[in-house]
């Protein structure tokens, strides 16, 4: 079998409303991206009110939520309801597709995320006294936000506390994103479907068109990578939107936010819903924003395990969750379990890998990823430099039906076009790839302010942190730029992602 195998066929993802993530992006940049002048803050009386004329406050709230004192930190729940196709003519209600926690604490060193996944198993109580089981987003269609509040709050046990809930629909998530200017993602893989054979279904399927790499997405691209829900899990499907939110974030200041205020305000009124009224409740918001703005978004880890049906956590994982979250330490280990795939054909390919004697859980990669690299080589400007090492039972394809990897022109802001590739791994885990980026673009935004700069065999490596786990280790040379960027569960440790970039290889025959 091929070192760069044929892909999958073609994913198809459930038409629904979706409604994941959404304008959660807007709001946590919102809350967390770097500072601006204190006298700004206090012109929110004067932009509110755009806000006011088009929000709809939550009923019945106010009774479930903490109160806060100015400077205290705050914790936000944000919402975003799922409505599948023809669920409003069956008269179904939907299900909140989205449990997002945000923790504003600037004495802990750092703003805190985490998703609840949405098929997470929890009790409910009938009216007669009885229990049974369901998902936690079922919480939605019982009672809407204030249900849902109340089992998060039961779900995190004790005072647990929540001091607003934010509800979000989709329809300003486009417009937010492009009125941003768009962002700069690192994409893991490719996202396709566009509903023609030999995809055969009675449903209906978002079709979706996105090819790896790092590129500028705007605002369809955007909601189609964050709402992609097929062939992977709740727990990637998670990590993908924080993913997204945190390379946005560090790509917007809160001037620029501010600037446009009035209009990224009257579009926030327009599709969500909110507790969050009064000109004091604003004020005391964005003041903690400010002090939270320099630090760093730090995702913590959901440590749930996958079933059939549900998603499930210990109660000690639980205990774990809440300690890290409350505290915004950093989480040891990957963002979340994965399903292993297993094949035959795939188990007899490792056991006839030479495994590598330096980097544990890796293993060399055969001639033909040379050989593929060398195609892609003859494309570009710059060398190429392919891995030696790849993380054991991984496999290399881009899901393009080139069989090589991919080569693109990547746009910087003002247009200028410089040239890229990738190569994608996937790994072993369902819903997972890791990849390997050059560009001759020198400065793109994800390389920015790395965590800390380390000489590897005479390599010089930038390496960048999410929490305890590395998501990129990249290197310049005075033609290019190149890295290697952890799958979205950090699954990858992070001696195999140093052992992997410094394993990468030149090709070609330009300098380096």
């Amino acid at each position: 079998m091929s070192a760069f195998q044929d892909p999958e066929p073609p994913p198809r993802l459930a038409w629904s409303m979706w409604k994941r993530f959404l304008l959660a992006t807007f709001l946590i940049v919102f809350l967390t991206a770097a500072g601006t002048a204190t006298a700004v803050l206090l012109e929110v009386d004067d932009t509110l009110e755009a806000f006011k004329r088009y929000n709809k406050p939550i009923e019945g709230v106010e009774g479930v939520l903490e109160d806060v004192d100015a400077g205290d930190p705050q914790t936000i729940l944000l919402l975003g309801s799922d409505r599948r196709w023809g669920d409003a003519k069956a008269k179904i209600r939907p299900r909140s597709d989205t449990i997002i926690l945000v923790r504003l604490d600037p004495d802990q060193g750092a703003a805190a995320i985490m998703s609840i996944p949405r098929d997470l198993k929890v009790t409910y109580r009938r009216r007669d006294g009885t229990t049974y089981s369901d998902k936690i987003n079922a919480a939605y269609s019982m009672g809407g936000p204030k249900a849902t509040v109340l089992k998060v709050k039961e779900l995190m046990g004790g005072n647990f506390p929540i001091h607003h809930v934010v509800n979000v629909n989709f329809g300003a998530f486009s417009r937010a994103v492009n009125r941003l200017g768009c962002f700069y993602i690192d994409v893991d893989r490719r996202y396709f479907n566009d509903n023609n054979p030999p995809v055969a279904s009675n449903e209906r399927y978002a079709t979706i068109d996105l090819k790896p790499g790092y590129q500028k997405l705007c605002g369809q691209d955007s909601l189609d990578f964050v709402r992609f829900r097929h062939l992977d899990t709740d727990i990637v499907r998670g990590a993908r939107q924080q993913h997204y939110l945190s390379q946005a974030k560090d790509q917007l200041g809160v001037e620029r936010l501010f600037r446009d205020r009035k209009e990224l305000l009257e579009l926030f009124g327009r599709y969500t819903d909110t507790d969050i009224r009064s000109s004091a409740a604003v004020l005391r918001l964005l003041k903690l924003a400010y002090e939270s703005s320099r630090d760093p978004l730090r995702r913590v880890k959901f440590r749930a395990d996958l079933g059939e049906e549900f998603v499930t956590i210990s109660e000690e994982n639980l205990r774990r969750v809440r300690e890290e979250f409350l505290n915004a330490e950093a989480s040891e280990g990957a963002t979340g379990p994965s399903k292993e795939r297993s094949s035959g054909a795939r188990a007899s390919k490792r056991r006839n890998r030479k495994p590598s004697s330096t980097v544990p859980g890796t293993d060399t990669v055969t001639r033909e990823v040379e050989d593929k690299a060398i195609i892609a080589a003859t494309k570009l400007p710059f060398p190429v430099y392919y891995p030696k090492l790849v993380i054991r039972g991984g496999r290399f394809y881009d899901g393009l039906q080139s069989n090589r990897p991919r080569t693109y022109d990547l746009y910087a802001p003002g247009g200028k076009k410089y040239r890229a590739y990738r190569m994608v791994v996937e790994a072993p885990g369902l819903g997972e790839y890791y990849g390997i980026q050059g560009t001759n673009w020198k400065n793109p935004p994800i390389l920015e302010k790395p965590s800390e700069v380390r000489s590897v065999r005479g390599r010089k490596l930038y390496l960048y942190r999410d929490g305890s786990r590395l998501s990129v280790v990249a290197w310049k040379t005075p033609k290019a730029v190149y890295w290697v960027s952890n799958t979205l569960l950090r699954s990858l440790t992070n001696q195999q992602m140093i052992g992997i970039a410094r394993s990468l290889t030149r090709i070609g025959t330009s300098g380096g």
